[in-house]
């Protein structure tokens, strides 16, 4: 059987993953033969052709901990079947299969945290969940040399936590430029991204009863059936479209298009409030204005920037408010989406590749 350099592991299903879509992309421009590891899901289509190698494994339980544990136990065999040099482990839900695997066969491992996984709202708002993970996380982070995470945040709540020295190589969008979005006729507000708990639905939804636009939802999540039924009890079907899963391709010609976008967290649990997730980022490369929670990692890039009106708080009124300014006030809107130009000169993938690529040239020296 053939040997991978490295094989990576995530929980989801690859068609959506950007972020695994860049690193794997970037990996394979830097000479290494790669294998990307998800799950097939009830509604999955088939894999999109990319440049290296996609592996995905069928579950009977699709939520819940009879998923956890069925998908670590056949990933478990499948890296046991499969040999590599290095194992890549993205975030707590794939780290012990990988541990084990790169145990038994005296193999490279990297870490990859996403999020601060413990801290996530249904993490810690459950505490034998939390008490679980917390566990995962004390046995097997301290035992990866190797990893990387998306803010400085992260990094150092880890080496706070069990002494490891990660690097920071964030979630930035491939550099690209837009046609100048001119208005629409019918302008739509836009949230992408997964539709999970703590991404302040349940305050989100009836705000849009006091603002005069559609909001346009693209993604899927653990709240995503509770989400539909909260905007029926509103009665907003006619404002608020569930788009689902959309993919990548699709979603570089609908985020241009958007008002503004939403980038919106409550400040339960850490990892809600040190954030620095995906949508921002593809926000400021589509040229979009946005709406964004004032949280300090946020923060920290607006007040050198000034490219999104920033609340400091989650509540209807407050959202309701800000989406009416930003949709009425245009010498705002024009100025935001003006100083989006610069920031994507400074925060795009291309920049994290080479920090990406140079890290992995140290692992196999």
């Amino acid at each position: 059987m053939k040997q991978y350099d490295i094989i990576l592991t995530v929980t989801n299903d690859l068609n959506y993953d950007q972020r695994m879509q860049r690193i794997c992309t970037s990996l394979v421009k830097g000479g290494y033969n790669i294998l990307l590891v998800g799950r097939t899901r009830p509604d999955s289509i088939p894999l999109k052709e990319q440049p290296f190698k996609q592996k995905r494994l069928g579950c009977i339980f699709d939520k819940g901990f009879a998923f956890y544990a069925e998908y670590n136990i056949r990933l478990f065999i499948f890296l046991f079947f499969t040999p590599t040099k290095a194992y890549y482990a993205v975030d707590l839900d794939t780290i012990l299969p990988n541990l084990a695997a790169s145990l038994l066969f005296k193999k490279k491992r990297l870490y990859d945290a996403h999020e601060l996984f413990t801290e996530q709202k249904e993490v810690v708002t459950r505490p034998k969940v939390h008490r679980f993970w917390l566990w995962v996380e004390k046995i097997s982070v301290p035992k990866f040399q190797y990893g990387y995470t998306v803010n400085h945040f992260i990094k150092e709540e880890l080496e706070r936590r069990y002494g490891v020295k990660y690097e920071v190589i964030s979630n930035m969008p491939f550099k690209k430029y837009y046609p100048a979005n001119e208005g629409n006729s019918e302008p739509f507000i836009l949230y992408q991204g997964a539709v999970n708990e703590g991404r302040s639905f349940e305050t989100l939804i009836p705000a849009m009863k006091w603002v005069n636009a559609k909001l346009l939802i693209c993604g899927k999540g653990n709240m995503y059936e509770e989400v539909k039924r909260l905007v029926a009890y509103h009665k907003l079907e006619d404002k608020v479209e569930m788009r689902g899963y959309v993919s990548p391709d699709e979603l570089k010609t609908i985020t241009p298009k958007a008002a503004f976008g939403l980038t919106l967290f409550e400040a339960t649990g850490l990892n809600q409030y040190y954030s620095l997730c995906n949508r921002f980022f593809d926000y400021i490369m589509a040229g979009i204005p946005q709406l964004c929670v004032n949280y300090p990692e946020y923060k920290l890039i607006n007040d050198q920037h000034n490219i999104a009106l920033m609340i400091d708080d989650v509540k209807s009124e407050t959202i309701s408010a800000a989406m009416n300014r930003l949709l009425t006030d245009k010498d705002l809107q024009h100025t935001l989406q003006q100083n989006t130009a610069s920031a994507k000169e400074v925060y795009n993938w291309e920049s994290e590749e080479i920090k990406l690529l140079a890290y992995w040239k140290n692992i196999f020296i």
